[in-house]
């Protein structure tokens, strides 16, 4: 077996190497003779790993898993490039129950340990959730280690009447939970204020009796949300755990314990989704953790904490119990869940979003932050289908997603990870041109370690189109676009190999005001979620300044307080771990509240040696325990501030080795300072940089209506830059020239492409030229007779059809093809008059949705997204030439064809299967969506000029 496997994963490598996206392959007649181009890229790109590789979520649907299928299945995965799968446990479909297998039970541990080390024969591994369905809880979540709410009555009694009715919670269900008194506050209308808890007995018998005045009793009880485990599978069900008491999270792990013994059963990494606990605003040691970390007994201030008044002190008090919540959430939670794990040799990865805490420091508490993507973005590339009804009204926000590579990055971890492409579209109707720009602007936010969400387990007795789940890409081997996803995954291979490699390179820290957002006397518990970002993230100065500073094209970082304690400065520039990449500048942006204790860090880290630049002072501080002192401290602290005036609007304050600069245009204040923007911007490309050894990586990405061919300037000096293209593979030295510390590099790029930039100091002399397009000539249109045969997919084959022009299948002769999900060959002979171009570029127009092309015989590779081009001289021949187009549709209009005859394919307990909208599933009323080649194929010939490289070092 390690024959085999050391055999498979060669292969795999090679396959990674050579083929992509749009990948040249070495023609028949050299085949056993590496040609110079395939050397040189095996030499430029960095090695592929495991994690280089795109994963997946793997819903196991009730545990109905066996082992003939998990090795069946993953070698479906491997075969077309994934490198690892996130095991997710979650409800069954209906009629299989008899193949439930409980979670953690020894047959679900044995399948376990069968699954990861077949995974590891193929080159794969494995991570599982920490649970079933989500958030974490189950059936050793018992009532008293349950997520909890504060539940507060209120009584009303008047001077010299005794309270008649008991204080006991009213609610029979929180009754049931044993919800138990914890306090029970007294306020008068003079404004005195009792604690009376010691005087309610076992009963709830109140022993206390005012003598005077009107009075209102706050009786405050530990009550439970009664939250279920979202999406349970068998053995999973249960109450979700309170994350805030280390009790229950140690009652919780304890399970663990019982079925991992002290090992990890081969998973890499122990996964714990989106934060998702609605309603837990509490825990049963609050009080005792509040008045520890704050400072101040909250029971006194019971009145304000459930008010909903706009004042002040009400802001102040839900600001410090906000603030407790991400504390007790990190401190009781995240180490000890962080401690189990290594202590087995695994590793954690957490979804942050959505916590009632600080998510940087949420993000940075595991050894792999995951973001995640929900919904589709807008992006202008010509031909991109984005139908209204077909996507949610959500963009994801690539601010949004730097939360957590901000704190990779910081915190000095190398991987980041993204739950990507959730609910990107309607089910059965997401192409991969809509997928890849989707998942470069994940990578542009600094994740480097994506997770497709997901793939479904389904047995290999169960109908086409097998077990799917309900939110999800469902990228499984049933999908009609399935025999060309390897194309797709190596493109993301080949640019996560380059974002894994070296570490990120972000000029600048930028101070994320926590404080401002906790600060608001709505509401209590306060949820950082993905779907809120209108009300905590978009009207903020910190956004709002982080945003321009990016599309300006600043590279940056956020940083919280916690991070800022830890920070120090090496030769002016700011270090916050270990292994962490430097920063130049620290930014923070217009805030209101900041604590002293952050401002005194961030005047001595400009002392070290740092530059700092405040947009402007804070106003205040935040929080209500010793107001005043603290408000004097702050004052000090700003009025020994000595600034002059620097111009331009700039104060400057030199401090020990550094300064601070005050400013409200930070763009121009970091001018002032030398500190440069990547001036690529103005062009409309996107960008994200690595730092390596004797050089730079640049990721570049044309999001944009148009195509770009120009110079391009890079904020370094480089003795020479190598393009790297991720879709095809291909490589080669660019024209450059380095003056003044600037280097100009000619790149080429359409809309949709992307493009990889190695910037060295050491001289790549011996590298081959890039071949720049130069004056198109007339487009040899490619028409005449096409020949269509069907290969796979169903419900039935079509006939073949003779085509004297191109159309999509929906609108053939033969009625099969408009029910039709699956693959179809296109084979058409046309005439090269003379072949005296130096290039030639084919264009197959529309592609509904994935082709591979051949050329006399030889393959070209997967064009897999917009532009379907790619370069074809080397393959071409003057006179006779054959072209072989293999399209693969959506699986859409099978889907709408098995709605409209009633034949049952989704059965499933739970959620069953939802639209987009969350409504009942009905492809039956969808109009059938366009399949096929449609064209306009043409090749065009190009001139080419190769490579220059001058510099003025």
């Amino acid at each position: 077996m390690i024959h085999k496997f050391k055999l498979f994963s060669a292969l795999l490598l090679c396959g990674t190497i050579l083929t992509n996206c749009r990948q040249s392959k070495v023609p028949n007649a050299v085949a056993d003779k590496a040609t110079a181009e395939q050397i040189q890229a095996v030499t430029v790109w960095p090695e592929v790993k495991k994690e280089t590789r795109p994963w997946t979520r793997w819903w196991w649907m009730g545990n109905a898993v066996d082992e003939k299928n998990i090795e069946r299945l993953l070698n479906e995965y491997a075969s077309v490039g994934i490198g690892g799968v996130e095991i997710a446990p979650i409800y069954g479909a209906i009629g299989y129950e008899s193949r439930y297998i409980d979670f953690l039970s020894p047959q679900w541990m044995n399948i376990l340990n069968f699954t990861t080390e077949k995974a590891g024969e193929y080159g794969m591994t494995v991570d599982m959730t920490q649970g079933t369905g989500w958030p974490f809880g189950g059936p050793q979540v018992k009532p008293e280690y349950a997520a909890s709410k504060l539940v507060v009555q209120t009584y009303s009694l008047k001077g010299g009447q005794a309270l008649k009715e008991n204080i006991v919670v009213k609610d029979p269900k929180q009754r049931e939970v044993g919800a138990a008194l914890q306090a029970v506050m007294a306020y008068s209308d003079k404004g005195e204020i009792l604690n009376l808890t010691d005087e309610v007995n076992q009963d709830g018998k109140l022993g206390w009796m005012p003598k005077s005045g009107n009075w209102t009793l706050y009786a405050a009880f530990n009550g439970k949300t009664r939250q279920m485990v979202k999406r349970a599978a068998p053995g999973g069900v249960g109450y979700t755990l309170n994350h805030l008491s280390e009790d229950a999270v140690e009652a919780y792990l304890n399970r663990f314990d019982s079925a991992f013994e002290d090992q990890n059963y081969g998973v890499r990494a122990f996964y714990n989704d989106s934060y998702e606990v609605y309603g837990a605003d509490w825990s049963p040691e609050f009080f005792d953790a509040f008045q520890e970390r704050r400072g101040y007994d909250l029971r006194q201030y019971l009145r304000e904490l459930v008010s909903e008044e706009h004042t002040e002190t009400v802001a102040r008090i839900k600001a410090d119990y906000r603030e407790t919540m991400g504390e007790m959430l990190l401190d009781n939670f995240y180490k000890p869940w962080n401690a189990w794990a290594h202590k087995r040799n695994s590793i954690t990865k957490n979804q942050a979003h959505g916590s009632p805490g600080n998510l940087l420091d949420l993000y940075a508490a595991v050894d792999i932050p995951e973001c995640e993507t929900f919904g589709s973005s807008y992006f202008p590339i010509p031909g991109l289908r984005r139908d209204s009804a077909d996507v949610r009204n959500v963009d994801p926000d690539p601010i949004m997603l730097k939360f957590a590579s901000s704190a990779a990055h910081v915190a000095g971890k190398n991987l980041v990870s993204s739950e990507t492409f959730t609910w990107l579209g309607e089910h059965f109707k997401t192409s991969y041109s809509q997928m890849k720009p989707e998942v470069e602007q994940v990578f542009l936010s600094g994740v480097n370690h994506v997770f497709y969400h997901g793939v479904t387990y389904s047995p290999e007795d169960v109908v086409w189109p097998g077990w799917l789940f309900y939110a999800s890409l469902n990228l499984t081997p049933a999908n009609s676009l399935w025999p060309q996803f390897s194309g797709f995954n190596n493109y993301i291979t080949r640019v996560q190999s380059v974002l894994q490699s070296g570490k990120a390179d972000n000029e600048i820290l930028v101070y994320w005001p926590i404080h401002d957002v906790w600060s608001k006397p709505e509401g209590m518990e306060m949820l950082i979620k993905v779907h809120d970002i209108d009300e905590w993230l978009h009207p903020t100065q910190f956004y709002k300044q982080s945003k321009r500073l990016m599309e300006a094209g600043y590279s940056l970082d956020f940083v919280s307080d916690k991070m800022l304690q830890d920070a120090s400065v090496d030769r002016g520039q700011i270090m916050t771990a270990a292994s962490a990449p430097a920063h130049k500048v620290l930014i923070i942006p217009q805030s209101r509240y900041m604590s002293v204790s952050t401002f005194e860090r961030i005047i001595e880290l400009a002392r070290q040696g740092a530059t700092v630049i405040i947009e402007e002072l804070p106003a205040d501080v935040p929080g209500l325990n010793d107001l005043e002192g603290r408000r004097q401290q702050l004052k000090k602290l700003k009025e020994a501030l000595a600034f002059t005036d620097a111009g331009n609007g700039i104060r400057q304050m030199k401090t020990g080795n550094g300064e601070i600069l005050l400013s409200k245009d930070v763009q121009r204040a970091l001018e002032y300072k030398g500190i440069q923007r990547e001036a690529l911007t103005d062009t409309g490309l996107k960008f994200t940089r690595r730092q390596i050894e004797n050089g730079k990586y640049y990721y570049l990405v044309n999001h944009s209506p148009k195509t770009i061919d120009t110079t391009i300037p890079l904020n370094m000096a480089a003795s020479a830059v190598v393009l790297m293209d991720p879709q095809s593979g291909n490589t080669g030295l660019a024209i450059s020239s380095t003056v003044n510390n600037k280097t100009n590099v000619r790149v080429q790029m359409q809309p949709g492409e992307a493009l990889i930039l190695r910037a060295t100091t050491n001289q790549t002399t011996d590298l081959l030229s890039w071949q720049y397009l130069e004056n198109a000539g007339a487009p040899i249109e490619v028409q005449g007779n096409w020949m269509l045969r069907f290969t796979q997919g169903g419900p039935e084959l079509p006939a073949e059809q003779k085509l004297d022009e191109l159309k999509s299948w929906t609108e053939l002769s033969d009625k099969n093809a408009e029910a039709f999900s699956g693959t179809g060959e296109y084979f058409i002979t046309f005439d090269v008059p003379s072949k005296k171009a130096d290039e030639y570029i084919l264009d197959l127009g529309t592609v509904n949705e994935s082709a591979k092309v051949w050329i006399n015989g030889q393959e070209v590779g997967v064009l897999c997204g917009i532009p379907f081009q790619a370069r074809v001289g080397q393959y071409l021949k003057t006179g006779k030439n054959t072209l072989k187009v293999e399209v693969a549709n959506l699986m859409a209009n099978r889907i709408r064809d098995m709605d409209q005859k009633n034949i049952e394919w989704r059965k499933y307990h739970e959620i069953n299967f939802v639209n987009i909208d969350y409504k009942p599933f009905d492809a039956s009323v969808w109009k059938p969506m366009p399949s096929g080649l449609l064209g306009p194929v043409t090749i065009t010939p190009y001139s080419t000029s190769a490579s220059k490289v001058t510099s003025s070092l």
